[in-house]
This record gives C-alpha cells, sequence and structure tokens, in this order.
C-alpha cells in the first residue's frame, strides 16, 4: 500500500493511495492514533471514489461517528484505466435495449461479472487498511447502492468482517444466492419509482437476505433522487452496530 498524497480538512485527514494498482482514499478522524470502525463504501456507476455524494458521506461518519472511511474505484472507474471487454459489453447491451430488451437483466449480468473482481479486490483493501495504527482491525461497514449494491451483495455475503450493511437500488436477478448468505443487519433503500431497476426485483432482493435483521427504506422518486435524511439513517444505523 502506497500513499501518495495527504490533506486535512476540519478535523478529517484524506490520504490517498495506490494498493496493486487499485487507486483509493482514505478518511480517517484528525488526533491519535486508535482502533476505530471502518466502513468501506462502493460508488455507483458511471462515478469515482471521490463523487460528491461519497465525500459527503465520508465526512460526516469520520466527523460524527470517528469512523475511517475507505473507497477504491472499481475497475473502468475514475482513476482506472478503461477495460476493452467491459466496453464492448456496454456497447453491445445499449444496442440490446434500443432493440427492445429490458434493461435490468442486462445490467445484474454485468455487474456479477464485474463483482468476480471486485471482492477480492475490496478484501485485499480491508487487509491493507486495517493494519495501519489509525485504523486497526475494529468493526467493519459497508454502504453500497446501484452498482454499490449490486458489487456490495457479493462482497457482504463473503467477507465475515462485516458487521452491518446498507444496500439498496439493486435488483435481486444476479444477487439472490449471495443475498441469501448475508446474516449482518441491513438497512435496504428502494425508490418506489426507479426506472433502472424495477421495483418488483429490489422488493426480491430484500426479501432474498437472509439477515434477521433487516429494514426497508422505500421513498418515492427516481432512482439517483434518495432522499437526503436517509444520510441520517445510516449514521445511526452504522452507530448502533459498529460502536
Amino acid at each position: 500500500m502506497r500513499f501518495i498524497s495527504e490533506t486535512s480538512f476540519d478535523g478529517v485527514r484524506e490520504q490517498l493511495f495506490i494498493l496493486d494498482e487499485i487507486p483509493g482514499v482514505l478518511w480517517t478522524p484528525g488526533g491519535a492514533a486508535t482502533t476505530r470502525p471502518l466502513v468501506l463504501m462502493g460508488h455507483g456507476g458511471g462515478q469515482h471514489k471521490k463523487a460528491p455524494d461519497m465525500l459527503d458521506r465520508a465526512r460526516r461518519f469520520v466527523t460524527e461517528c470517528g469512523f475511517a472511511v475507505v473507497a477504491v474505484d472499481v475497475p473502468a472507474h475514475g482513476d482506472r484505466p478503461s477495460v476493452a471487454e467491459y466496453d464492448r459489453i456496454a456497447t453491445e447491451n445499449q444496442a440490446r435495449v434500443e432493440a427492445g430488451e429490458e434493461l435490468a437483466p442486462l445490467i445484474a449480468g454485468f455487474q456479477a461479472l464485474v463483482a468476480r473482481q471486485t471482492v477480492p479486490e475490496w478484501r485485499a483493501v480491508l487487509d491493507a487498511v486495517q493494519q495501519l495504527e489509525h485504523v486497526g482491525a475494529g468493526p467493519v461497514g459497508y454502504w453500497g447502492v446501484s452498482l454499490g449494491c449490486g458489487l456490495g451483495v457479493p462482497f457482504v455475503a463473503a467477507e465475515p468482517r462485516v458487521r452491518a450493511a446498507v444496500l439498496g437500488l439493486g435488483g435481486v436477478l444476479a444477487s439472490a444466492e449471495a443475498a441469501a448468505r448475508i446474516t449482518v443487519p441491513v438497512e435496504f433503500l428502494v425508490q418506489w419509482d426507479d426506472e433502472r431497476v424495477p421495483r418488483v426485483q429490489s422488493l426480491a432482493l430484500f426479501d432474498a437476505l437472509g439477515s434477521a435483521e433487516k429494514t426497508l427504506h422505500a421513498n418515492p422518486g427516481k432512482h439517483g433522487e434518495i432522499p437526503t435524511f436517509e444520510l441520517e439513517s445510516t449514521l445511526r444505523f452504522f452507530a448502533r452496530h459498529l460502536v
């Protein structure tokens, strides 16, 4: 793990790093080193590790909860190079949608493909970050919606260090088997008028989760219109389960 820059602002320490050619960012509180909860965040499709909503959420986790937060660019996003196979699939999927096929199954298939790469990458990121003196091997949470949900469900299912997860804006088509293996508390977000993921598939994914404690947060609006008040709920959720 190689740190390439460090800045501090309003009590938040931000460190950019490279781990095995994976670009990432770690946010931590300033001050003395100590073991603390860590939240890994997965960004949405077409976004990156420091997208504005990712940055805002990370700062709230750090300043209000005292957590460490880590995010990395998923393949073909942010500072990572394009992937010829993914570009080909995206072009083919666009043509298939224009020819009348449903979008959701195509998204699910693509996310399942990418997850086979990101799950081991994210587990390696946890290994490296938790060895740092100012993070340590504390409890881990996961936050990810949309693409972050499609990749996050298999990650949470595979990673025993994760104690709680916020997921949503994702469907059941590629994730039912992995969802059934998730047993940690989950807060699940659904946009009732989602134009990308049919409501019935989101509800089916929630139903497929094997967690004994899971809550469904359904709000009116389209895919990218999660109400800002849901962040307050996320903060309380992680504070209950990670502190």
